[in-house]
């Protein structure tokens, strides 16, 4: 690269950063704090708040930060707590990354004596450190080390293992792995007296394979509990679907229950749950049939104080089936979840031609809690229960109900990685919920949700795209929201958050109005009329549209182009798209793909079934409105994004791709064409075998999750690291999130995304990444047309690149063109899979 052209790219990533950073708009008192701030400290995993004096404590890699929220600019406090040499030396005999021999913290809970209790996974040997509070040190033995007790089954072994813990009444719960491997999975008490740290049972009927997302602790109301039942713990995961006999590792969401008074058994389930039971939570939209089955995190909510039977858990889900990302949000009661605990057992056992009737119940009923009529029957611990009530609740851990919802919010193109909620006024005046979601991009969204409607609030770009959001905290009307290396302070309650007309009519539903005269979003009283209110309250600002009456965005194409026309779907329910007749669209979810031709100009409608105060059936809303107009093809088309936040930084972007494949290109050609005169010196089996190799890769060498060998692109790969799951998905897939749309945009060219923005696509200038798309998709199709279309796809090389290098590119994929059809023909690529035998299962 010449110093011209490293000044250029020096000069256009100065000028994206700061515009990146100032168009991200943030109220009077929001603070950002990088690594810089945070003492040099990252990977940061686990967040803990003290709400009396809003220190927030902050578990990292070989440290621990304390943060006043109150002063986040001030210095915060550290301990450092890293792994001596030669424990990390072992660690990294045992096959370990040197990155993950480090002790990552993992575990901050409070001990209610002026302590944290503190656990980090410590080079894949699990510790556990005390915190003393008023001098922030770690406590220390008689010869001045660290206090240290194991830390197995309460502190994952691996640092990005899936975990969660809870403290209830000074004692630990814990949801981990317990073994180095990550195959063995509990959940446990794992402090207090020995005798009653009591743990699952290892079985697959209990636990199979799951991943842990949250935990929480319910305690009964003690002036409102009349039957005088115990508290109970609960602990959200997905795990493996046992209940049928599947080929596909098909994965579900779990709720499972414990009770605090819990002991174990007597002779059967000694020292393990003899309350544990489980039952699946469903998170489905019943008209489309779309079911959302992975659980990623889960948010506890009280809707009344002081009234523990009114709790909700907002759960935030994505689908195992999309290959596009897509996020969900359902609200489960704990009413509904304790009919679901108090309901029939599952019963599995399966011959080859029936179900066979469950066992009847015996009694006291398997499962529950301590109570007054219990211990009225001489039952006041669960070592009194009797072996064939053990013995049932050993063998039906899961219930047969479904604790099933719909969802709140569904985003396509988005995925969502962290849920806080807050509720808008106080006691029975309450109006609605704001959803605060992180992404995986490092971007905060706020959705109001009023009478089952959602609307999009804000999005807030908090962090670069490689941070995701890990930790959101809510605390005085404050959202602390955390990525793996920073720390962001923003307001997240009260109408000032909202300081526009259009966003402030936008947040109506929660009792938001707009003063024209102060320019202010305050609070009202009043009650809203019937009807969309925010629509309305839109139509008041002067902006020309409102929530369900979008302004035309007019767009100029050019025959040939295939274009993504985007519609936000917020709420669940379908929509529809009204365009003119012709059949070169296809909808995907709710955004409308469409190739360019003379028939497709014209207007382009997006509406969307949305629910309707006091309507049982949900009314149309139009959500998109586009006017399409042909053009003939131009050469330097003003480039646009429809959603986009920063148009100023998308040019710059975009400029600067222009440089970086301008650069390889001709490093690319001048590389290649060395390589085709020192080619003439070598045989030629010699020199097609190493163009194939630069081409395809070698065979010999593993593929990452996000190679670009036709592996990878033609299958969805599923990696498993010690009980979490990976997948790796084809790269040539187009995100998107629904944005904000502009007015009027000409030209389209291909893919001007960010990676996160609803965007109008084109492929006209990506043939080669489309080509090789169907390219991998008819060899493993077996096609017969496979070599006309090599040979095709050859040819357009040839033209592109010279002679030289076509040749080179010929040689290396006719080679592998035969080693994968070769490899076709073996058995275990071409016959169906063997079915399984009959056999009976219990769970």
């Amino acid at each position: 690269m010449t110093p011209s052209a490293a000044t250029i790219l020096l000069l256009v990533w100065c000028l994206h950063a700061g515009a990146s950073s100032a168009a991200s708009l943030r109220a009077p008192g929001d603070a950002i704090l990088g690594p810089e701030d945070l003492e040099g400290v990252t990977n940061f995993s686990t967040f803990l708040l003290n709400r009396m004096s809003g220190v927030l404590y902050l578990g990292a890699r070989d440290a621990i930060l304390a943060v006043d929220t109150n002063k986040v600019k001030e210095r915060p406090l550290k301990i450092k707590w890293d792994v001596p040499k030669d424990k990390k030396t072992l660690c990294m005999g045992k096959g370990k990354s040197e990155e993950d021999c480090n002790n990552y913290i993992r575990l901050l809970e409070f001990l209610g004596d002026d302590r944290i209790y503190v656990c980090g996974t410590y080079a894949f040997d699990p510790q556990c450190a005390f915190l003393e509070l008023p001098s922030f040190t770690l406590e220390e033995t008689e010869n001045g080390g660290i206090k240290l007790e194991t830390g197995k089954g309460k502190c994952p072994f691996e640092p990005m293992q899936h975990f969660t813990a809870v403290m209830a009444d000074g004692t630990l719960y814990t949801a981990a792995t317990s073994n180095f491997l990550g195959t063995q999975f509990d959940i446990s008490r794992a402090t207090g007296p020995e005798q009653e740290r009591i743990r699952t049972e290892q079985s697959i009927n209990w636990l199979s394979d799951p991943e842990f997302v949250s935990s929480a602790f319910i305690k009964q109301s003690p002036t409102n509990n009349p039957t005088g039942d115990d508290d109970k713990i609960y602990f959200f995961f997905t795990e493996v679907v046992r209940e049928n006999d599947l080929y596909t590792k098909v994965q579900i969401s779990r709720v499972a229950r414990v009770c605090k008074s819990d002991v174990g058994g007597l002779k059967t389930l000694q020292r393990r749950w003899t309350t544990f039971l489980k039952a699946q939570l469903v998170c489905e939209d019943k008209p489309s049939g779309q079911r959302y089955n992975i659980l990623t995190d889960v948010f506890t909510v009280q809707h009344t104080p002081e009234d523990p039977s009114s709790t909700h858990f907002y759960g935030l889900f994505m689908s195992q089936w999309e290959r596009e990302a897509v996020s969900a949000v359902c609200v489960f009661s704990l009413s509904d979840i304790s009919v679901v605990m108090d309901g029939p057992f599952k019963e599995l056992k399966k011959n080859c031609d029936s179900w066979i009737n469950p066992e009847p119940v015996p009694a006291p009923r398997p499962g529950q809690c301590l109570n007054n009529a219990l211990k009225a029957d001489g039952c006041d611990s669960s070592l009194k229960l009797p072996d064939k009530v053990l013995t049932f609740v050993r063998d039906h851990p899961l219930m047969e109900n479904s604790v099933a919802t719909a969802p709140l919010l569904v985003r396509q193109g988005i995925t969502y990685t962290k849920l806080a909620v807050t509720r808008s006024g106080s006691g029975k005046a309450r109006k609605g919920t704001v959803l605060h979601l992180g992404t995986d991009r490092g971007e905060l969204h706020r959705v109001a949700v009023v009478d089952q409607r959602a609307t999009l609030l804000q999005e807030l770009s908090l962090f670069t795209a490689q941070e995701p959001v890990n930790n959101i905290l809510l605390y005085k009307g404050w959202a602390l929201v955390g990525s793996p290396r920073s720390l962001a302070r923003v307001q997240a309650e009260g109408c000032a958050v909202y300081n526009s007309c259009k966003v402030c009519a936008a947040a109506s539903g929660l009792g938001c109005v707009w003063s024209n005269a102060e320019k202010t979003c305050t609070a009202t009283e009043a009650e809203p009329d019937s009807g969309d209110t925010v629509d309305a309250a839109l139509k008041k600002c002067n902006i020309y549209e409102g929530r369900c009456s979008p302004s035309i965005t007019e767009i100029q194409v050019s025959s040939g182009l295939h274009l993504v026309l985007p519609c936000v779907q917020l709420s669940s329910m379908p929509c529809s798209w009204d365009h003119p007749p012709h059949r070169h669209t296809r909808q995907h979810h709710s955004d409308l793909h469409l190739t360019v031709s003379e028939e497709t100009v014209g207007k382009y409608i997006c509406t969307c079934q949305e629910a309707w105060p006091g309507k049982r059936d949900p009314v149309p809303c139009r959500r998109a409105f586009y006017q399409l107009t042909l053009e003939g093809p131009i050469a330097g088309g003003s480039f646009a994004r429809a959603g986009g936040r920063d148009r100023v930084a998308t040019y710059i972007l975009t400029f600067c791709a222009g440089v970086l494949l301008s650069v390889f290109v001709m490093f690319y050609i001048n590389r290649r064409c060395s390589l085709g005169h020192q080619g003439h010196r070598l045989p030629d089996n010699s020199q097609s075998s190493e163009k194939g190799r630069e081409l395809l890769g070698s065979s010999a060498t593993p593929q990452s999750p996000i190679s670009t060998s036709l592996l990878s692109d033609g299958f969805q790969l599923m990696e498993k690291h010690n009980g979490t799951s990976t997948t790796s998905t084809t790269l040539h897939s187009i995100q998107g999130n629904g944005g904000h749309h502009g007015n009027s945009y000409n030209l389209i060219h291909c893919n001007p995304s960010n990676g996160h923005g609803n965007v109008l696509h084109t492929s006209s200038t990506c043939n080669r990444s489309s080509t090789e798309l169907d390219f991998t998709k008819d060899i493993f199709a077996g096609d017969g047309r496979t070599e006309e279309r090599v040979r095709g796809m050859q040819e357009r090389e040839d033209r592109e690149l010279g002679d030289d290098v076509g040749d080179g590119l010929r040689d290396g994929l006719g080679d592998s063109v035969k080693r994968l059809e070769e490899l076709s023909r073996f058995q275990a690529y071409s016959s169906p899979a063997p079915l399984a035998k009959c056999e009976e299962s219990s769970i």
